[in-house]
């Protein structure tokens, strides 16, 4: 199984942009995003179940983010719009077999490689 996150880049505040998660070797029942600033802990930024239709945010992005996932190309999106400084940290990809978004990281045992996005103001 591999996970390979893309998309990532240098932005303005207030620019848009769009993660991509590349999922190889099975397909998930519940997949998420991750990310972890400098000096940060790792944290919840989105989840989705399999069908797509239920999906959970915390506060800090609700709004300005949007994940989805196409299961035919097995693979996982983060649309994010109205990005701020704060936004900046390396975003992972994760998922875990299991049904039931979670925001623990603990829940999550398959993880991509990360993928920067720098926010300046």
């Amino acid at each position: 199984v591999q996970l390979q996150a893309s998309g990532g880049g240098s932005v303005q505040a207030g620019d848009s942009l769009r993660l991509s998660c590349a999922v190889s070797g099975r397909t998930f029942s519940t997949m998420a995003w991750f990310r972890q600033a400098p000096g940060k802990e790792l944290e919840f930024v989105a989840g989705i179940n399999l069908s797509g239709v239920r999906k959970n945010y915390p506060d800090s992005v609700k709004g300005r983010f949007t994940i989805s996932r196409d299961n035919t190309k097995n693979s996982l999106y983060l649309q994010m719009n109205s990005l701020k400084p704060e936004d900046t940290a390396v975003y992972y990809c994760a998922a875990r077999p299991q049904a039931g978004i979670t925001i623990a990281r603990e829940n999550y045992y398959y993880w991509g490689q990360g993928t920067q996005v720098t926010v300046s103001s």
